[in-house]
């Protein structure tokens, strides 16, 4: 593949999606095995700021777009803007995070170019200097290959927690500010005031360590025992998604798809099997360990460390070991 990757940033109210830069991380290290150059954009209104940041990545152009109209998203706002840029830049590739805003207009820009939307796209390969891009199907089960077909430019988005930003190469690129062409006759969406959650008791997204914990736990009368190893490293307990279901621990103590998305700098996957809807809460840890029985278990193929054994056997002997050695 050669010419440019254009990735598209999210940000609302000046502030950036944190997996807008997930997916940047994960446009240079295509370019890096094709070839291409990679740009990205962001749209709204007073974006230089943003615009200056992101011009401290290694990207080959920065464009700022920017209209009164892109002040709150709007599907056409958007959709518009968008496909105006990529008609002057020209690219061969367009990559989004995949988050809700994103899942909401970029389908209908990748129709504006006679073109599908690859959604949800956990890694790719290069073959034959372009790429193949990775979906998961039947809930993990399953690895779809999708090569794009078809003219220029094509549309894929970027799963969360699939690249770490932290793997974002700096460097310094020029800014080209773009006017978008809008009216608003074209605006059809009246924007209201921004969803917003109530507000969680326990914050896992600032967690350094979390312990998060499974159903290999069996029943909630053995949570104590995870508990436990959380209060001798100090760390956060969390839960996959069958454990708060059953009420055996609080909602907001869940990771995953559904839950909360947490980058550690260590994660312990205790009795968690590894479902997609899990791997996209906590895949962006710096260090993940994992405990299970089940040496097949699908966590095992993005732990860092890993320990086949019985959870009821290690996790009180990983206790003793913390204990001692911080005495």
């Amino acid at each position: 593949m050669s010419g440019t990757i254009l990735v598209l940033m999210e940000q609302q109210a000046g502030a950036w999606n944190r997996m807008s830069w997930e997916t940047l991380a994960a446009g240079q290290q295509l370019a890096s095995q094709t070839g291409a150059t990679v740009s990205a954009a962001v749209a709204g209104q007073g974006t230089d700021a943003l615009a200056a940041e992101l011009a401290q990545k290694k990207l080959s152009q920065v464009y700022s777009i920017h209209h009164d109209l892109l002040k709150n998203y709007t599907a056409d706002g958007y959709t518009a803007a968008f496909e105006q840029l990529i008609r002057k830049v020209n690219p061969s590739l367009v990559l989004f995070p995949h988050t809700y805003q994103v899942r909401d207009f970029a389908p209908k820009l990748a129709t504006r170019f006679n073109q599908v939307l690859i959604s949800d796209v956990i890694g790719f390969r290069v073959e034959g200097g372009n790429p193949v891009f990775v979906r998961q199907l039947f809930q993990g089960k399953l690895n779809g290959d999708v090569k794009p077909g078809g003219p220029a430019p094509h549309f894929a988005s970027i799963q969360a927690g699939a690249y770490r930003a932290d793997q974002l190469q700096d460097g310094s690129a020029p800014v080209e500010a773009f006017a978008a062409s809008l009216n608003p006759s074209d605006i059809r969406q009246r924007p209201q005031e921004p969803f917003r959650e109530s507000a969680r008791a326990v914050d896992l997204t600032a967690a350094e360590i979390i312990v998060s914990v499974g159903r290999g736990i069996k029943e909630k009368e053995n949570i104590p025992i995870v508990e436990e190893l959380a209060k001798a490293l100090g760390a956060e307990l969390a839960a996959s998604r069958p454990i708060c279901d059953s009420g055996w621990l609080p909602m907001e103590r869940q990771v995953g798809s559904s839950g909360q998305t947490v980058s550690p700098k260590v994660y312990m996957a205790i009795g968690i099997s590894g479902a997609i809807q899990h791997l996209v809460g906590m895949k962006g840890a710096k260090t993940i360990v994992a405990i299970n029985k089940d040496s097949n278990a699908p966590i095992f193929e993005v732990a860092d460390y890993g320990i086949v054994g019985d959870l009821f056997e290690v996790v009180p002997a990983l206790v003793d070991e913390v204990k001692k050695a911080k005495s």
